[in-house]
């Protein structure tokens, strides 16, 4: 009985079946060992295989090969892109993940022990510059089917010169000649962009994207020539990703190949290794590593994008990493880069997991001198600054610099411990507890001695208990508030807002019908509106009817500015304003609907939800707003969609179809008609809902609940509740005890 054969033995194996079947290796003989494409190749790749050793008629190959695929078939490749279920891996990155502002995919793997960790690692990301990996890969490939010759000269002219990363464009003058393996150290040493271009243009951006698909990895593509969007090959892509594209799953698994020899050939991977070890870019994953780790790695940066990825060459053993952020809400170019900041903490975190004692010093028995850095620095640093009078005020970076061997010389001299310019079991005893956290955490004593204070008992009367910060439930057909907690206090509405958005796009077309027939373009201000979207582009239309749908269903802030832009300039003859933008026109128009309803809380500053401190509306107003549009037919019809299929069109005439799916999870139960959700930051996840049963129709508003989920359960313990009570006395109102 065959066992499972560990990749290094497979590779052999099916080495030595490709030439006893061939006599060479062939693109499909290469795939074929790569661990983790193999059941794919056995599966699409055993009929053309046999094929071809009948056709060679030697019986002993046919049987070389057979034999390779009753071993191979007992072979389970890891998964790759799953996220990782609960482990201590998971307990330090998941804290990281969810504290930062902005879209994140990780993913870690100890080469050595298999324990991993992934979040969102097969979700399509942008790469800015970390594409240049892939690219360099691929150049390596060509060159070994000599395609390409690595020495060959390539002539830096004006006209290649691009901005951005590097050194080419500014210290080398028009002319200059560089063999092509210079210029791919360039492109990955320093990130140089017209090195990339020149790399690019040698390998082919088309034969690139072939390679990568052949060998695997369908998402990772460079789109065109950096700074050169009119050379792309993938204009969808170009759109939504920029440069290139890629997964977590897909970056690991490539550097793991190059790691473990296992694409090109070995000198090849030695040579591309040599280039990612030399990378200088210390930003990020880098940045907290002990003073001399060795990191093969690639990054990229653009706007709102930091990347990096790489193996880290640590004591526990290899580990591969990758971190891909976008939307990110720090998008400066400083070195305290919130983003460059996160991924720093990864990379410090991960390090520190698999190498757990003095991480700085690379051996788990070396006591902490000059040039160590990590954890146990920083806890010296802060005990010394709290221990030493008077404090020597030492920076807390983790790095064992001459400050803090300065500190701790006179730390040992004021214990009358021999100066030994490092940490020595004396010394850690006369430091006493150490201050891990920049608040010092009590001792076990203090803690302990501590008597809780008990809040009173909970009422086995009244509402239930929800995690919304305020809540309103009122008549769904009069918009009379019946309960509430908190319900008359102006909160931010986050996406709720664009209810009142509707509100004013319906009331136009009930006066004038054709209105829904309108056709709105997307303006480039539109398209590029962040947030939730319609996913239509600039340049691209459909009509009003179809795009209310676009706004309420997958809550398009595009669309809502869309619409705004549209109808405000009508609007503003009916006003008499002054305001010339189209945009502050209609949110004056919302302004003055939410002052003719009474909505009395309710101030809007965009028509979206975005946050704002004078963007606000109370729960009672929702309620209200919510009865008063549900009986406009057309709103009712929008709302209650759960999905909603539309045509496009595009300039130059091309159309396409999208779909719009709601976000309101409660519209697959029987009973709910819709209304509205929304979350930003500020706002937290907000919902107000519609129900009926027979005759009566309530409306549910939540606002200020700590997570998407948590407004659900809200919404239907309160109509639940509010059922209940109505059920035994339906007379009208009663008052909230």
């Amino acid at each position: 009985m065959v066992g499972v054969w560990e990749p290094e033995q497979l590779r052999t194996i099916v080495l030595l079946s490709e030439w006893l079947a061939y006599g060479n290796l062939n693109n499909w003989g290469q795939l074929l060992y790569y661990p983790h494409r193999l059941n794919t190749c056995i599966e699409h790749g055993a009929r053309n295989v046999i094929l071809r050793c009948l056709a060679v008629a030697r019986i002993w190959r046919v049987i070389s090969v057979a034999l390779v695929f009753g071993l191979t078939a007992q072979y389970v490749p890891p998964v790759f892109g799953q996220q990782s279920g609960e482990s201590k891996l998971a307990a330090i990155l998941q804290p990281l993940i969810d504290a930062h502002e902005g879209t994140v995919a990780l993913g870690v793997r100890n080469l050595k022990t298999g324990e991993e960790f992934f979040f969102n690692a097969d979700s399509p990301m942008p790469t800015a510059s970390l594409v240049k990996f892939p690219l360099m890969v691929a150049a390596y490939q060509r060159m070994a089917d000599n395609e390409l010759d690595p020495k060959a000269l390539l002539t830096v002219r004006k006209e290649d010169k691009v901005p951005g990363s590097g050194i080419l464009t500014e210290h080398f003058s028009d002319g200059t000649q560089l063999s092509l393996l210079d210029v791919i150290h360039l492109m990955i040493v320093y990130s140089d962009n017209t090195a990339t271009n020149l790399v690019a243009n040698q390998v082919g951006l088309e034969y690139l994207a072939r390679y990568m698909e052949r060998s695997g990895f369908a998402e990772t593509k460079m789109h065109s020539l950096v700074y050169r969007r009119d050379t792309s090959i993938f204009p969808d892509r170009s759109d939504k990703f920029g440069l290139g594209s890629t997964t977590v799953s897909e970056t690991m698994r490539l550097f793991e190949m190059v790691w473990n020899r296992q694409v090109v050939d070995q000198l090849a991977c030695k040579d591309m290794l040599d280039h990612l070890f030399a990378n200088d870019d210390d930003l990020m994953l880098k940045r907290y590593l002990p003073a001399g780790t060795r990191f093969a790695h690639k990054t990229g940066a653009v706007t709102a994008v930091r990347n990096d990825a790489g193996i880290i060459d640590s004591p526990a053993g290899p580990i591969a990493i990758c971190v891909l952020t976008a939307e990110n809400a720090d998008t400066s170019y400083s070195k305290d880069n919130k983003a460059e900041l996160f991924c720093g903490d990864v990379g410090r975190a991960v390090f520190l997991y698999f190498n757990p004692v003095d991480a700085g010093s690379g051996n788990a028995t070396e006591p902490l001198r000059v040039g160590s850095a990590g954890e146990m620095v920083l806890a010296l640093q802060r005990s010394l600054n709290d221990r030493l009078d008077p404090s020597p005020a030492l920076s807390v970076d983790g790095e064992f610099g001459p400050m803090t061997l300065e500190a701790l010389n006179a730390f040992q001299k004021s214990k009358s411990i021999p100066v030994t310019e490092q940490m020595n079991v004396e010394t850690w005893a006369a430091l006493g507890n150490l201050i891990t956290t920049d608040a010092p955490i009590p001792s076990p004593e203090i803690v302990n001695s501590e008597v809780p204070v008990l809040k009173p008992k909970e009422s086995l009367t009244g509402p239930p208990i929800v995690n919304a910060r305020a809540w309103a439930i009122g008549d769904g057909k009069t918009g009379e508030m019946i309960w509430h907690e908190n319900g008359d206090i102006p909160m931010n509405p986050a996406s709720v807002t664009k209810m009142m958005t509707a509100w004013v796009v319906v009331g136009l077309a009930e006066r004038s019908p054709e209105v829904l027939d309108e056709i709105v373009t997307f303006s480039g201000r539109a398209a590029s509106t962040e947030g939730s979207t319609s996913g239509l582009r600039a340049g691209e239309s459909v009509s009003v009817g179809e795009l209310l749908y676009g706004m309420m269903l997958p809550s398009g802030n595009d669309a809502s500015v869309a619409m705004a832009e549209h109808f405000g300039a009508r609007l503003a003859a009916d006003m008499d304003i002054s305001e010339t933008d189209p945009f502050l026109i209609f949110v004056e128009a919302m302004n003055r609907e939410a002052k003719r309803l009474g909505l009395e809380t309710s101030t809007f500053r965009n028509t979206a939800g975005f946050t704002d401190e004078k963007h606000l509306a109370s729960a009672a107003d929702w309620v209200k707003l919510g009865a008063l549009a549900m009986q406009k037919p057309l709103f009712r019809k929008v709302v209650g969609t759960a999905k909603h299929g539309a045509r496009v069109t595009g300039p130059g005439g091309y159309t396409r179809n999208v779909v719009w799916e709601s976000t309101n999870q409660l519209l697959d139960m029987e009973g709910y008609h819709g209304l509205k959700t929304g979350t930003t930051d500020a706002a937290g996840a907000c919902l107000a809902a519609h129900a009926s049963r027979g005759e009566r129709e309530l409306i549910v508003v939540v606002l200020g609940c700590d997570s998407s989920q948590s407004r659900y359960v809200d919404a239907r313990n309160l109509f639940r509740w509010a059922w209940t009570q109505l059920g035994e006395a339906d007379t009208g109102p009663m008052e909230k005890e």
